[in-house]
């Protein structure tokens, strides 16, 4: 199957959900969810039997197509279509979920209509992220990320009638518009630099000595900051605790995992043309220092939070740091695994982690109406399967052995040892300390502390929900000890 199917297919059933929240009349939308997690199933099914041009059958008419030089189909851009479609799934879990509280502050009371367009819009971002995973230019880089953020702004702002809903969606469209100024301006200086959007041609234009210098760096500088607001990193950092707080929940799980994901696509596929060009030394120091500080402003910001969503935000921010260091190491995976490998395993173990600790949350959302962390107290005594499940994906956020949250600190910290990252390796071992401290505050909440609520907390072992739940706590702890599996997707990156 052509590979450019997967985001036909993806946009076609976003569309067909749309039309059916129209016109198919019904008092619950649960089903369009469910349709959605059924079909997304069935397009992640296809993205391993999917074949790009270089692999298509001699004489096959469609890799001919001028497509082809705007995207790609390769071992990342398959790896990176399977993150999006894989988070969407379990967001469409949690939207379907959330949907009583999506439903008091969007609609007429006591009804879901319009929580079908929710679902659906998740899908169509779905294919935006796609779109990003497979861009070999910079014009399709830029639309498909386009796309991504406007769906993103009425994703955040869809609560109409809550105002912190509101103030969130107003914070990320002025910043979001802010980033993209950045971002056609720094393209702009590049093709004049280069006289190209290509990468293959960016890459040619960087190792030319004729090419100049300084209009293609202040360029690449300008896309880094605009890809620096998409990934959280500091000081570009400013709007995310604020809008992740505001937004609904299962809309902050998609931000904080598929967004961030996508800017990371985007940033690792543009800065693949200057990794050994003469320019390479001063680009990637830049990354050096932005990490730092990212993980600096994360990991110390998170400590004296109380809102677990404003939490979950810094340590959203502080993971940035972490990639951002494995992509200023430049590893090319001569001596060990190349840094676009530890990209992808630490974004596939941020995935599990962080959707399971979203799904704690969600929870107790639903159950206490609260967002912080003292509605976590003494969920031990109130729901015991919970309180396990809930210190597991703590453990492995702070990076506990044992947990895949673990492997993927580790990679990061040998890239920079072998790079030679001293003081950088230092900064991200005290961050990691620091980490400990704010993650095990929402277990000494879920163990210590004495029950705020004496009701407990429901965990139906039978529904889609408590089924993902699990599944992603299992995983922590499979892939913590035997990693083969998320390697294997990993071949060829």
């Amino acid at each position: 199957m052509p590979a450019y199917y997967l985001e036909a297919l993806t946009v076609t059933l976003g569309i067909l959900l749309l039309v059916a929240e129209a016109f198919v009349p019904s008092k619950s939308k649960t089903w369009i969810g469910l349709a959605g997690i059924v079909g997304l199933l069935l397009i992640l099914a296809l993205t391993f039997r999917a074949i790009g041009p270089d692999n298509a059958s001699e004489g096959k008419a469609w890799a001919k197509y001028a497509l082809w030089d705007l995207y790609k189909f390769d071992a990342a851009a398959r790896f990176y279509k399977i993150i999006a479609l894989v988070t969407a799934v379990f967001v469409l879990i949690l939207a379907v979920d959330y949907r009583s509280i999506l439903a008091k502050f969007s609609g007429d009371k006591g009804s879901e209509e319009g929580t079908g367009e929710y679902y659906s819009l998740i899908i169509i971002a779905t294919a935006a992220m796609m779109w990003m995973a497979s861009a070999k230019n910079l014009a399709l880089l830029f639309v498909s990320l386009e796309l991504l953020t406007v769906t993103f702004y009425i994703l955040v702002a869809f609560m109409k009638r809550n105002v912190g809903s509101l103030e969130a969606g107003v914070k990320y469209l002025i910043l979001g518009a802010l980033s993209t100024g950045f971002l056609v301006y720094g393209i702009a200086w590049i093709y004049g630099a280069t006289g190209s959007l290509d990468l293959a041609q960016i890459t040619l234009a960087a190792g030319d000595e004729a090419t100049p210098g300084t209009p293609l760096l202040f360029g690449v500088a300008l896309v880094i900051i605009a890809l620096g607001f998409k990934v959280g990193a500091a000081p570009m950092h400013f709007w995310i605790p604020d809008v992740y707080q505001g937004a609904p929940t299962p809309t902050t799980a998609f931000l904080s995992i598929g967004s961030k994901a996508a800017g990371f696509m985007a940033l690792i596929s543009f800065l693949a043309p200057f990794s050994h060009c003469p320019y390479a030394g001063k680009i990637f120091s830049a990354l050096v220092i932005l990490a730092c500080l990212t993980l600096i402003i994360g990991n110390f910001g998170a400590i004296p939070q109380n809102n677990f969503k404003r939490l979950l935000a810094y340590s959203s921010i502080a993971n940035a740091g972490f990639i951002l260091l494995a992509i200023a190491a430049n590893r090319s995976g001569e001596d060990g695994l190349s840094s676009a490998k530890i990209v992808g395993f630490y974004l596939a173990s941020y995935l599990i982690m962080t959707m399971a600790a979203f799904f704690i949350l969600n929870i107790i959302r639903v159950q206490s109406g609260s967002d912080n962390i003292d509605a976590l107290d003494g969920l031990a005594k109130r729901n015991p399967i919970l309180a396990v499940a809930a210190t597991v994906i703590m453990a492995s956020l702070a990076g506990v052995p044992l947990t895949v949250g673990f492997l993927g600190k580790f990679f990061v910290f040998q890239a920079a040892m072998a790079s030679q990252m001293w003081i950088p390796v230092i900064i991200a071992a005290i961050a990691a300390a620091a980490g400990f401290y704010y993650y095990f505050k929402v277990l000494r909440a879920i163990w210590w502390n004495a029950p705020n609520h004496k009701d407990s907390v429901p965990f139906d072992t039978t529904s889609i929900f408590s089924f993902a739940l699990t599944v992603l706590t299992v995983a922590i702890l499979v892939f913590g000890v035997w990693q083969q599996p998320l390697m294997n997707l990993l071949k060829g990156l």
